[in-house]
């Protein structure tokens, strides 16, 4: 059997990264090489190329609101983001620890990107991730609940290592966007993250959620299990001239 049958075999067995790495290696030539130095060349080009494909799926799958990083966060901006506790996230460690966090503060000051670079981090570490703008999330499941897709939607929120609610609290929950707001946490409480992000502060979920009963479990089952951050000072978007104080 020839190079090139080699190749197309790896290609076939869907081994694009080490069939790459044997073009390389014969395009440059073997002779300063070992077998097992060979060997280990494919296995390690093999191993970075589905990390590399799982990472692409799992961040396009995410749905993130922005493209963003722990080394784009500007620790400099007075905000009250201690950069100290925020890096201790990026181990994820939280997910493993099945904690969530808590982000509120004016509009502006980052949240939303500070939430999509921690799901970033998130999906760096093969956690499986989704983010919601929290509004429309509540709106398409009502949707759902009229055409049977609900189940197989909240299933899908409940497999998630990480879930991201962003912009939670810009308008007051109806019935059954408290209801279903709820059963995502119970399904969720003890077993998964959930990063939420609120202008609102933590004091003033329980109006805005709207029912005294139904807004003591939401929060007893978030809150006394997140860390929590809240932002202060004005806008970035001055400062950066970009939505949502991009970068942030």
């Amino acid at each position: 059997m020839n190079n090139s049958q080699t190749i197309d075999k790896m290609k076939q067995m869907k081994l694009y990264g080490m069939a790459r790495a044997m073009e390389s290696a014969l395009d440059m030539g073997l002779a300063d090489i070992t077998l097992d130095e060979f060997i280990a060349h494919l296995v390690d080009a093999e191993y970075d190329d589905r990390h590399n494909r799982r990472l692409s799926r799992l961040i396009k799958n995410a749905k993130f609101r922005y493209t963003a990083s722990f080394e784009e966060i500007d620790f400099n901006v007075e905000r009250n983001l201690s950069k100290n506790m925020f890096l201790r996230f990026s181990d994820c460690s939280f997910i493993k620890d099945r904690k969530s966090i808590i982000i509120t503060g004016p509009t502006g000051t980052g949240k939303s990107f500070a939430a999509s670079a921690l799901g970033n981090q998130a999906c760096v570490y093969g956690y499986r991730t989704l983010y919601f703008n929290a509004q429309k999330l509540f709106s398409t499941l009502k949707l759902a609940k009229a055409d049977g897709s609900y189940i197989s939607r909240v299933q899908k929120i409940e497999k998630a290592s990480l879930i991201i609610l962003d912009d939670f609290g810009l308008q007051k929950l109806d019935t059954a966007s408290r209801l279903i707001f709820l059963e995502i946490l119970e399904d969720r409480h003890g077993l998964s993250s959930t990063v939420i992000t609120s202008q609102l502060p933590v004091a003033s979920w329980h109006e805005i959620i709207g029912d005294a009963t139904i807004a003591d479990a939401i929060c007893d089952r978030i809150i006394n299990t997140s860390y929590r951050i809240e932002l202060k000072g004005g806008s970035l978007r001055k400062k950066y001239g970009k939505e949502d104080g991009m970068k942030s």
